[in-house]
């Protein structure tokens, strides 16, 4: 699959959209079990994103990604501007302009490892890893119907952080208090497979 400019700047305008749209949702969510940013930290970072589409776009997917990435790191803050902005630029930085599936799963890998090591933390822990981890497999896997897969598995994923007890971040401070609860960086990562999924069959 060849991405180009209109495709790159309809992945990065899905994402940041529905990021923004859905910023209400978590920082209910983060109310709960953290400091209760989330949402508008990560809807700042996006509509930073969204004012450089134009040149984001152009720029290819990797460099466009990497560009998502640092805007992330500086304008998010907190705990989710290193993570989310190591995992954009971990993937920019592994994706080329033609794409394979495979070469997705391969980039996907090596961002969900740079995430892991920023955070200290992996899959189990309740984190947006519970989320990028079964998708990641599922990408793996292939076969028809991906996009429809990769977003019920994100979904699924997210709601299966909600009787987990949380190892790390803010929320590992409440220990056995952050049960019941979905993990809003494990939301936030669905919503953005959920929009990826959507460009990927043409409905973002």
């Amino acid at each position: 699959m060849t991405v180009d400019s209109n495709t790159t700047r309809a992945l990065i305008e899905t994402v940041a959209r529905r990021v923004i749209a859905s910023a209400g949702e978590l920082t209910d969510l983060d109310r709960a079990i953290g400091d209760g940013d989330h949402g508008i930290n990560m809807q700042r970072g996006f509509e930073a994103v969204l004012a450089q589409l134009d040149q984001l776009a152009v720029q290819g997917l990797g460099n466009a990604l990497k560009g998502v990435g640092t805007t992330l790191v500086l304008k998010v803050g907190g705990a989710s501007g290193p993570l989310y902005g190591t995992l954009f630029m971990a993937l920019g930085k592994a994706l080329p302009d033609e794409v394979t599936r495979e070469q997705l799963a391969d980039a996907l890998a090596l961002a969900v490892d740079a995430v892991k090591a920023r955070g200290k933390s992996d899959i189990g822990q309740k984190t947006m890893l519970d989320v990028l981890g079964p998708v990641l497999a599922v990408l793996r896997d292939g076969g028809d119907d991906l996009p429809s897969r990769l977003r019920a598995t994100a979904a699924a994923a997210a709601s299966a952080t909600v009787p987990m007890k949380a190892i790390r971040g803010r929320a590992s401070f409440l220990g056995e208090r952050s049960i019941g609860h979905m993990d809003p960086g494990a939301r936030s990562s669905a919503l953005m497979v959920e929009a990826v999924a959507d460009v990927m069959e043409g409905r973002g």
